[in-house]
């Protein structure tokens, strides 16, 4: 019997429908009122469900499925506090502009199975789509969960998208490569970098981008005096402790973020070094930090909220076709960078 399917004591709901028939709440929704934007297919599979499940809406039921606000999700997880912030007032403008709102939701594990439980419970709440910056864009564990449930993702900046979802991002690579060969044309030549964290491939583009530079004029990339950070201003003063005790210490340090550039002006201070007339020191990403350090950061701008910006509306987009029971086409769109110069770099 139809009505076999129904537990007893509870009300079959819309959502339990879209469960049923594989679909979103808002296409259950849209076949019911009759709108001609869903595929006739898709019609068939929600006609079907609600037929097994027995289900009559009623009018407050339908006034809530048919609501205009859409819930996006932005999953978070980001050592850099300024990064973050950026990203922030670009995601909010975004879901200003498109009349949605938005739910944040921080997932600070480092394990696969915390980071895998922690989507699965926001994956499961009412967002009909989410929104990933880096680090998580590119954890397994969390694009699995989501991918799971079948909820629309839109990544920013992964290093080296897989050509299957839809991703914004900068040239990380090219963009390391201009900024090491504007040292390398102020007449630097032994220049030290401080890698950012290993669990991006953005952090390794902006390494593939200093070798590439360094070897196009020359000079061996092995050679270099190479540390590892993590985003972290923590980090980068650790980082650039070591590269400064080297008896042959450079006369740059280019680090992979503001963050770390600016714990290396701090550490520079320390040791009593003019910044830019002993060492020069420069960032990347152009946040705020840039310019509350002295000197201020020469750095590469990467247009963090307005790709977070152009993320919402992706997502927005991707949502729409999901609610239609169409699969969002793969995308990839490559924003801008900008060389940003101030003062803090300058000739040895």
């Amino acid at each position: 019997m139809a009505r076999s399917r129904r537990r007893k004591g509870n009300t079959v709901t819309i959502e339990d429908v879209a469960r049923e028939a594989g679909v979103s709440a808002m296409t259950v929704s849209r076949v019911i009122n009759g709108e001609a934007v869903v595929r006739e297919n898709t019609r068939a599979l929600v006609l079907a469900a609600i037929e097994r499940l027995n289900y009559t809406p009623n009018s407050a039921a339908r006034s809530l499925a048919a609501g205009d606000a859409t819930h996006l999700g932005l999953l978070y997880a980001n050592p850099s506090a300024a990064y973050l912030g950026q990203f922030l007032i670009g995601a909010l403008e975004g879901a200003r502009r498109a009349g949605c709102h938005l739910v944040l939701e921080a997932c600070d594990h480092e394990g696969a199975e915390a980071q895998g439980e922690a989507t699965r419970r926001f994956a499961r709440s009412n967002v009909e789509g989410i929104l990933l910056p880096p680090p998580l864009c590119e954890a397994p564990a969390v694009l699995a969960e989501i991918a799971a449930v079948n909820l629309p993702v839109v990544t920013v900046a992964m290093g080296r998208p897989n050509g299957e979802g839809i991703n914004v991002r900068i040239d990380d690579f090219a963009a390391a490569r201009a900024m090491t060969q504007y040292l390398l044309r102020l007449g630097h030549r032994r220049i030290g970098f401080i890698r950012g964290h290993p669990n991006q491939t953005a952090s390794e583009e902006r390494h593939r981008g200093f070798r590439a530079a360094l070897e196009e004029h020359g000079l061996d990339p092995a050679a270099a005096p190479v540390e590892q950070g993590y985003f972290s201003y923590r980090s980068g003063i650790a980082a650039a402790e070591r590269l400064l005790q080297r008896p042959d210490a450079p006369t740059a340090i280019f680090a992979s973020n503001d963050e770390m550039a600016a714990a290396t002006v701090n550490v520079a201070h320390r040791r009593g070094l003019s910044v830019p007339g002993d060492l020069s020191v420069v960032g990347f990403d152009d946040t705020p930090q840039a310019v509350m350090v002295w000197p201020e950061l020469t750095t590469i701008r990467q247009p963090v909220a307005a790709m977070a910006e152009r993320a919402v509306e992706l997502l927005v987009a991707a949502v729409r076709e999901t609610r239609d029971g169409r699969t969002p086409p793969p995308l990839e769109e490559v924003l801008a960078f900008e060389l940003v110069e101030r003062g803090s770099a300058a000739a040895p």
